[in-house]
């Protein structure tokens, strides 16, 4: 409180124009923002993002910044925007996540940023990949990645990662193969840039691309001793928490995709064990893509000769009954 009182104050007596300090505490709150949101569940930071977005916007409406300060203001506003997207998604609101990525976009645009641009397109695919909208999340990926061509950070790595799910969740294998064979291309290539130092949800570092791997080949119902291994090693990946790259969305992800390649193999209690640490996540981590994933967990158990089994039964039902209700959205 003491400490938002003296940002308040700092910003307050450069109200006639926009100083040094009232550029730095928001630069502050943006690295804070995206430092925490992986690793913390929304409701403990979506106030904040809302509130450090309004005071972007209103700088920006002001009139007062010089051209420099307008550049940086469009870059946070985008990386603002970019956060109440995926906090919108994340609530299981794919509408106002579009109207929060679009206007991302936009930021992104009058920033002149490539690579925030490519980031905006990425994640309008990954709201509706989600969605179940596999057409639209490849359209996506394909636009950022031919929009942007050139960039050396992960960005672009991201977008073929991406481009590889949503080409899975089609059903089109050929595509999927040619997506996560660029995405190892492009891996080899990374140089990191200014949102890979960033960290957060701005970068795709290996861990999280072994999983969006491991999730493309698993949407092709795809499993043999080698995608078993890669979905093991997808857990253990992110099984310290302390680790800059920790994301407990990615976590349960990796978890829901090790239960799925342990269904195709027949093993209803492994993947019972797989997926138990998902189940046992407090309401408020339970964000969209992991209610999703477990869905997907769910619906393989239907399917499995063992439906009847008394593991599989209790299995499915404890699922059907995981997803929360949806956060109210503040207004």
């Amino acid at each position: 409180m003491a400490a938002k009182r003296a940002r308040d104050f700092a910003m307050g007596a450069e109200r006639g124009h926009i100083g040094p300090e009232t550029l730095g505490f928001l630069r502050d709150r943006v690295e804070t923002i995206v430092t925490r949101y992986p690793r913390v569940p929304l409701p403990a930071i979506w106030d904040e993002i809302a509130e450090a977005q309004d005071d972007c916007f209103r700088l920006i409406d002001s009139g007062r910044a010089r051209p420099s300060q307008t550049r940086e203001l469009h870059v946070l506003a985008t990386l603002l925007s970019f956060h109440m997207a995926k906090g919108c998604h994340d609530m299981g609101d794919p509408q106002n996540a579009m109207i929060q990525a679009r206007a991302a976009g936009v930021c992104a645009q009058q920033a002149e940023h490539p690579g925030l641009v490519a980031l905006t397109f990425g994640l309008k695919s990954l709201i509706t990949y989600w969605s179940g909208k596999g057409a639209e999340a490849l359209h996506y990926a394909r636009q950022g990645a031919a929009e942007c061509p050139g960039l050396h950070g992960t960005v672009a790595v991201w977008l073929a990662g991406l481009e590889a799910r949503a080409a899975a969740l089609l059903g089109d294998e050929e595509a999927t193969r040619a997506a996560i064979q660029r995405a190892e291309e492009l891996r080899g290539r990374v140089q990191h840039d200014d949102l890979d130092h960033l960290g957060g949800l701005l970068t795709f570092p290996e861990s999280k691309h072994l999983y969006y791997s491991v999730e493309s080949e698993v949407l092709l119902g795809n499993s043999n001793a080698r995608i078993a291994a890669l979905a093991e090693e997808a857990v253990q990946r992110f099984s310290d928490s302390e680790a800059a790259d920790w994301a407990f969305g990615d976590l349960a992800g990796a978890q829901c995709n090790l239960a799925l390649t342990r269904l195709y193999s027949g093993e209803v209690d492994g993947a019972a064990e797989a997926i138990r640490p998902v189940l046992d996540l407090a309401p408020a981590h339970r964000n969209r893509g992991i209610v999703v994933s477990a869905d997907r967990v769910g619906a393989a158990l239907l399917r499995d000769p063992a439906r009847n089994a008394a593991t599989a039964r209790d299995l499915r039902a404890e699922i059907e009954a995981y997803s929360p209700s949806r956060l109210a959205l503040p207004r």
